[in-house]
């Protein structure tokens, strides 16, 4: 295997599609928490047009292309990480200012191959943290967390376990449901990963919360992530 670490302390990868609006206020608030010295923050454009990449104006930030679909940008952005740990990450989620110092803390556990923040969503309403209870709860117990909790990963296991599947949809249950029965120990962080929930407010937070439930039924059920891909847009 090709050793790729240099002085990074986390490669970041960030998989975005049409995120050109908000992708520098996003970028900028990032290397606050994670200051490019330290850090690499790898953006990995999943839009033809690459209007994301077009827009970003932050120096020292790598930006890529790859085929859309968050399973292979997030591939893709592992590809070029020059440090030992990955930390993947939605473009409207924030993690706390001392999520590098919970990482590594985290890291101390040699048996630990990875984890992942508790959800947090970004909004007063009291439904809101109902939604945030029950993913809680359920990550807590299962041990299998989901993309919006900013999941960090030892890269050399990360590449042992092959990476996430390029599916269209529920690449990380699945990823994470693999790491689970493989025997490898994850991590759920109290401290919240606050994610945007700009898509639960269009959608409506009852209907979005019970449309997800059901894609996790059937995709247990055994239904394809190609089928169930339709549901979610």
């Amino acid at each position: 295997m090709q050793n790729r670490q240099s002085q990074y302390t986390s490669s970041i990868i960030v998989p975005v599609y049409r995120e050109q609006e908000t992708i520098n206020p996003f970028i900028r608030r990032l290397t606050r928490t994670f200051p490019l010295e330290k850090h690499q923050i790898i953006v990995v454009d999943g839009s033809r047009n690459q209007e994301t990449l077009a827009a970003l104006d932050v120096p020292g930030v790598m930006g890529i292309v790859s085929e859309r679909g968050r399973g292979k940008q997030m591939n893709a952005g592992a590809a070029k990480a020059r440090s030992g740990i990955l930390l993947f990450i939605h473009a409207d989620t924030f993690l706390p200012g001392n999520a590098p110092g919970l990482i590594q803390t985290a890291f101390n556990n040699r048996n630990l191959v990875g984890g992942a923040f508790s959800l947090g969503i970004a909004s007063s309403k009291w439904s809101f943290r109902l939604i945030e209870a029950a993913a809680n709860v359920r990550s807590s117990l299962t041990r299998v967390p989901y993309g919006d909790q900013a999941i960090f990963m030892r890269r050399e296991f990360f590449e042992k376990m092959g990476g996430f599947r390029e599916i269209p949809i529920m690449e990380d249950l699945e990823f994470m449901t693999r790491i689970r029965k493989s025997g490898g120990r994850i991590s759920i962080l109290r401290d919240k990963a606050m994610t945007s929930p700009r898509r639960w407010e269009k959608e409506g937070a009852a209907m979005g919360t019970l449309r997800n439930w059901l894609i996790r039924i059937l995709y247990h059920c055994g239904v394809s992530p190609e089928k169930l891909s339709g549901m979610y847009k």
